[in-house]
């Protein structure tokens, strides 16, 4: 596909958007509620606070997410992140993914419908 013609295809514009490091993460992480910065970068793991930061600060502007900020009057305000409606909408995608997972991967006995290890869940 020619740079002219991806601009045009809404496929081709989602997966930049959802193929950016720690983006599904980020979505699969909050499908579970309202996390905490420092709540989310643990649900993600792995992911450096500068990083995250940046992939919220991204994922807002695309309306995907909303940041809540709490005791905005003290020094060390709260910020909480929940996902928009938009963003909501990307559990088809979440669950779409997982059930291509369990059927082509080959996961071990231990996966367990509606999520991994250590991780969110898949709600459903």
């Amino acid at each position: 596909m020619t740079p002219e013609n991806a601009a045009f295809c809404p496929v081709y514009r989602a997966i930049g958007v959802l193929q950016e490091k720690w983006v599904l993460h980020i979505v699969r992480a909050l499908l579970g509620g309202e996390k905490g910065f420092n709540e989310l970068a643990r649900a993600v793991g792995g992911c450096n606070s500068a990083t995250l930061t940046q992939r919220l600060e991204h994922l807002e502007h695309l309306h995907l997410i909303h940041k809540r900020t709490e005791d905005a009057q003290v020094k060390l305000a709260r910020s909480v992140y929940s996902l928009t409606p938009a963003g909501q909408e990307l559990q088809g995608v979440i669950d779409a993914i997982d059930l291509w997972a369990r059927r082509h991967l080959n996961l071990p006995e231990t996966a367990t419908e509606g999520g991994c290890a250590g991780s969110e869940p898949v709600l459903r």
